[in-house]
């Protein structure tokens, strides 16, 4: 007895303990380092030499940068050329360029202010509200995750989609009709406790806030932001960026230079990667981030809305060691803890076609940089937004930024496929008949591919306006396939398998395509 009544006072007591708010609260600010003195004033000075040894070392053709300080715009220039090597189509502060995931923080900024103006017109939309309120027929592969999943966990990347879930079909030319509902088909990982990148996650998450406005999501980004900013230039719509004259030209990194090859249509993913804009009416968005949500005197997003966004929501970096850093993920943004303790924000982007751009804001310090590239990401945008930021801190750089980001980013150009690097068989297994490999194959997930016969080769054609996909013969029922598209860097090649008994195979499986199991297609 006297056990018991030990165990029951001392649970009181714990729950008690639990109930107490902390009264230190959060590490103040006055707990991080000091920042150098004149650092952000030496930072700018030092800008135009960074750009230019970054450039430099990347022969990036084109780079635009843009600096916010005290509530002004201290800060914005362009360098190199809209189109490698064309002196006459010169980089400047009005160039407009893809930004890529950049996007992502644009749209968790007009998710804030649709929240702050919702909430004023009666409507009290909230990160924490469940995507189904606003988009009823929605559907992922799990009905608790379907009912649950709010706009905030879609921004944070935690719904438990698998990374890069919907780009498949979008490279094959699926629209954004097509590939939301398509996603149920996704087998899901654990949900809110998981992190996965995904690009369709930011897009259903903002097609959830257009849906409780009632707006297309293009529309309400033009009224909400770019309108009260004048930002003339900036857009969603992949047809505007075409139509502006000073606008840049992206360059793929191919063969270990830059080419200007690709056009990339983002249009399908917009809210996660649409934009295009300028340095200087980027850094417009950047004053109003810093201002909390002002500006012109005017308070477009209240603080309430906007802060959950620029704090940390899921786990985007898990330290592998105890004295290793984890970095975070917000709504829409990356947020760190930097070493002297200091708060940043940011995000990057990047299309392998040709595009690479970043900015960060150190709140602490007032000050943000945008830097914008036509070239496809190899490091250049993030080493010079971090040499510059090392300056505003510390004074000077304390690493070779260039080296280490140009060796991270590298990764994202490695081939996929399983045929990659691989040589084809000296002495091969026959094929079938290549007129028994014909015909329609069936996949819930891509529709229907078909496979042709062309002369003395087959064809394998996917999407709904097909590509056009030559099938290699490589060992008795596999034949090689070179994959395209955003998410197929140089040097990818995958096998197609064919199975099934008797004269023609039943089943066909692509295996770039089979990544969450998807690509298996049958007759």
């Amino acid at each position: 007895m006297t056990a018991v009544v030990a165990g029951s006072t001392m649970l009181s007591a714990m729950a008690v303990a639990q109930s107490l708010k902390p009264e230190i609260g959060p590490s103040p600010p006055e707990d991080a380092m000091p920042l150098y003195k004149g650092g952000v004033e030496k930072a700018i000075a030092g800008l135009p030499e960074i750009v230019r040894d970054v450039r430099a070392q990347s022969h990036v053709p084109g780079i635009a940068v843009a600096v916010v300080h005290g509530g002004k715009t201290v800060f914005a220039k362009g360098y190199g050329e809209r189109v490698k090597d064309d002196k006459t189509q010169p980089v400047d502060e009005f160039t407009v360029f893809q930004v890529a995931s950049v996007s992502k923080s644009i749209s968790a900024t007009i998710a804030a202010i649709a929240m702050t103006k919702g909430t004023m017109a009666g409507k009290a939309i909230s990160w924490d509200d469940r995507v189904r309120t606003y988009l009823p027929g929605f559907l992922l592969g799990n009905d608790y995750v379907s009912n649950q999943a709010t706009i905030g966990d879609f921004f944070a990347h935690r719904s438990g989609l698998p990374e890069a879930a919907g780009d498949d079909l979008e490279d094959l030319g699926f629209e954004r009709r097509d590939i939301i509902p398509r996603l149920r088909l996704m087998p899901l990982d654990p949900f809110r406790t998981s992190y996965h990148y995904a690009n369709y996650g930011t897009t259903i998450g903002a097609e959830a806030v257009a849906a409780a406005m009632g707006e297309r999501w293009e529309a309400l980004a033009d009224r909400l932001l770019f309108q009260p900013l004048g930002m003339r230039s900036t857009s969603y719509l992949h047809k505007d960026f075409l139509a502006q004259r000073n606008r840049a030209v992206l360059h793929a990194f191919e063969g270990g230079e830059f080419k200007a090859r690709y056009d990339r249509d983002p249009d399908q993913q917009a809210p996660a990667g649409g934009v295009s804009s300028n340095v200087t009416e980027l850094a417009k968005w950047l004053q109003l981030l810093l201002a909390g949500g002002k500006y012109g005197g005017e308070t477009l997003m209240a603080p309430k809305a906007i802060l959950p966004a620029l704090t940390p929501q899921a786990v985007g970096g898990r330290g592998e060691t105890l004295d290793a850093r984890t970095s975070f993920y917000g709504y829409g943004f990356n947020v760190n803890v930097n070493a002297n303790g200091r708060t940043s924000m940011g995000h990057s982007g990047a299309f392998l076609l040709g595009a690479g751009t970043t900015f960060q804001i150190l709140p602490s310090a007032d000050v943000g940089i945008v830097v914008l590239t036509n070239g496809a990401p190899i490091g250049a945008a993030e080493a010079i937004a971090a040499r510059f930021m090392d300056i505003v801190q510390y004074g000077e750089e304390t690493r070779d930024w260039y080296t280490l980001m140009h060796q991270h980013m590298m990764g994202f150009f490695k081939p996929i496929g399983d045929l990659v690097g691989e040589a084809p068989p000296a002495h091969p297994k026959p094929a079938r008949p290549l007129a028994s490999y014909a015909g329609a194959y069936a996949s819930p997930y891509f529709e229907v591919g078909t496979v042709q016969v062309e002369g003395d080769h087959l064809v394998l054609l996917l999407g709904p306006r097909p590509m056009k996909f030559p099938l290699r013969h490589w060992d008795g029922d596999v034949f090689a396939l070179k994959p395209d598209g955003e998410n197929a860097p140089e040097g990818s090649l995958s096998s197609v398998k064919f199975q099934g008994e008797g004269s023609s195979p039943r089943t066909m499986v692509v295996n770039y395509l089979n990544a969450e199991g998807q690509g298996s297609f049958s007759r």
